[in-house]
C-alpha cells in the first residue's frame, strides 16, 4: 500500500510541474488534468477515503449549484470508472502472478538451509570451516563454499555472528534432484603454524593454511 501511494504521489508531483510550467497546449493540458483527477480518485478509493464527484473537465461539483439527480449520476460514473481501474489493476497483478508461477514451474528451484551451531573438533589454532554440496558419483562439488572463520577459543572470529551462522544453498534445480547422491561436506582448514608442537621460535611460522579434517553426510 505504501509503495502504491508513493508511486502515485511521484506521478502527481511530476504532472503538477507540467501543469504549472504553462507550456502545454490546451488539449494536452485538459487531458493531463483528467489524468490527475483520475489518479486522485483512484488513490482515495484504495485508501478508503470519500469519493469526490467531478464534472467532465475534472472540476469538483458544487452541491449548492448542482441538482441531486446530477450529483447522483456523476457519482455513479465516478464510482464505475474507479471500479474499472481497480479491476484492471487486479487483472494485471493476476497476470503477473500467473506468469511468475509458470516461470517457476518451468524452471523449478530448490534451496537447502544450513544453521551452524558449533564446531566441537578440537583444533588448537584458528581455523576456517568450509561447507558445500558434493556429488560423490561425479566426484565434484556442485555448490560454492559457505565459509566460517573459527577462532582458537572455540568461537566464531566474528563474535557478532554467534548463534547466527546461517546459509542457504539456492538454485538447486530438477537436475540436482535427479542426482543419485548428494553429500553435505564440511572441511576444516587450520590457519597457523606449520606444526602444532613446534615451539622453536626460530622456526616459528604463522598464517599457514593446512588441511585439518573433513566430514560428510548424505542430503536426504
Amino acid at each position: 500500500m505504501f509503495r502504491s501511494v508513493r508511486h502515485m504521489i511521484y506521478d502527481l508531483i511530476e504532472w503538477r510541474s507540467q501543469i504549472l510550467s504553462g507550456t502545454l497546449p490546451q488539449d494536452e493540458l485538459k487531458e493531463l488534468k483528467k489524468k490527475v483527477t483520475a489518479k486522485i480518485d483512484y488513490g482515495n478509493r484504495i485508501l478508503d477515503l470519500d469519493l469526490v464527484v467531478r464534472d467532465e473537465d475534472g472540476n469538483i461539483l458544487d452541491p449548492e449549484q448542482t441538482s441531486t439527480i446530477s450529483l447522483f449520476r456523476a457519482h455513479e460514473i465516478a464510482s464505475k470508472q474507479v471500479e474499472e481501474r481497480l479491476q484492471e489493476e487486479k487483472s494485471q497483478k493476476q497476470n503477473i502472478d500467473i506468469n511468475r508461477q509458470a516461470k517457476f514451474a518451468a524452471t523449478p528451484s530448490f534451496a537447502l538451509f544450513v544453521n551452524l551451531k558449533n564446531v566441537v573438533c578440537k583444533i588448537g589454532e584458528d581455523a576456517e570451516v568450509l561447507m558445500s554440496l558434493y556429488d560423490p558419483l561425479e566426484s565434484k562439488f556442485i555448490s560454492e563454499n559457505y565459509l566460517v572463520r573459527w577462532s582458537s577459543c572455540g568461537l566464531p572470529k566474528d563474535i557478532d555472528r554467534l548463534h547466527n551462522l546461517r546459509a542457504v544453498f539456492t538454485d538447486l534445480g530438477s537436475k540436482d534432484l535427479k542426482r543419485e547422491k548428494i553429500s553435505f561436506v564440511c572441511q576444516i582448514v587450520r590457519v597457523g603454524r606449520m606444526e602444532l608442537r613446534d615451539n622453536n621460535t626460530r622456526k616459528l611460522t604463522s598464517g599457514l593454511r593446512r588441511p585439518f579434517g573433513v566430514a560428510g553426510n548424505a542430503v536426504p
